[in-house]
């Protein structure tokens, strides 16, 4: 760790860490609850295109990662609300056509070798301008999780329960996808853009193993964020491997330790139950609604 700290885009590289740690899962929280697990793959796809038009001409292939996916994440949001099985329709273009269209664009600038550094992550590549454009993005999606949180939780549990307080749901359905969309573009610098939704899903699901309410879950998950991010970025320096795969199989590797601990509670929970004890409550966080946001 310490020899990891000597060099300075390893410094860059850790602080983008946490960063990606804090908001994917965070994001994915909503996401999770929504059951639009796969929806930052999607973006992920169609940010290849993005990324092949920026290549192709000669312009900054994160923002036109960024600019893209947030158009594709607003495209899709719009096809969901006319119906279900259309939004089913819409992410599966997302999934081929943005991967078709990165594909092309970029190995017609320069026959694709570029593109592997945003597919899988490139953590040697990284610069300060870089973890500027990473903080910027990373401090709107915490600004927007900050702001609309309860209201993001009441659409997430019942659509139409939010409609009929008021909430102000196409806004908030758009606000959401754009979201993870530039929490995608966050990651893709360091994790890749085939492996970010797993940094966004995972820790989630490891975190519902364990905890009760949404805001407990969030705030779990992104602590399963940051480890797996730091440790899995300390391991991949330590002995020469991707980043990305690296960071998602420990993700991997603390859910399954979850499932264990989790299965392991609750069965002591039903035991003190039986005897007529009291424990202190730790179970799947399915969301029952006695928790939100402000706590």
């Amino acid at each position: 760790m310490i020899e990891m700290l000597q060099y300075d885009f390893m410094r860059i590289a850790l602080v983008i860490a946490v960063l990606i740690g804090l908001t994917a899962p965070a994001v994915g929280t909503f996401l999770v609850q929504r059951r639009l697990s796969l929806l930052g793959d999607g973006i992920g796809h169609i940010a290849l295109t993005g990324i092949g038009l920026g290549l192709l001409t000669g312009s900054s292939p994160v923002l036109g990662a960024l600019a893209v996916s947030v158009l594709g994440a607003v495209a899709i949001e719009v096809v969901r609300a006319r119906s279900r099985s259309g939004g089913d329709v819409a992410l599966a273009l997302l999934f081929y056509g943005g991967l078709a269209g990165g594909v092309l664009m970029t190995s017609a600038q320069d026959g694709g070798t570029s593109l592997q550094s945003y597919l899988f992550g490139s953590i040697s590549s990284v610069t300060p301008a870089d973890l500027y454009v990473v903080a910027a993005l990373a401090a709107v999606v915490l600004g927007v999780i900050a702001v609309f949180g309860r209201e993001l939780f009441l659409l997430c549990q019942d659509e139409d329960v939010a409609r009929a307080s008021g909430l102000p749901v196409r806004f908030l359905s758009v606000l959401i996808a754009a979201t993870a969309a530039v929490t995608v573009v966050i990651a893709m610098r360091a994790i890749g853009l085939l492996l970010v939704s797993a940094l966004m899903i995972i820790p989630v699901a490891a975190a519902q193993q364990l905890t009760r309410g949404f805001l407990g879950t969030m705030l779990s998950a992104m602590g399963i964020g940051v480890l797996s991010a730091v440790a899995g970025l300390t391991g991949a320096f330590e002995y020469d491997l991707r980043p990305g795969p690296t960071i998602v199989l420990l993700a991997l590797a603390v859910f399954a330790v979850a499932v264990v601990g989790g299965s392991v509670m609750r069965r002591r929970r039903a035991r003190a139950g039986a005897r007529g004890e009291v424990l202190p409550a730790a179970a799947p966080a399915r969301d029952t609604g006695a928790e939100v946001l402000s706590g």
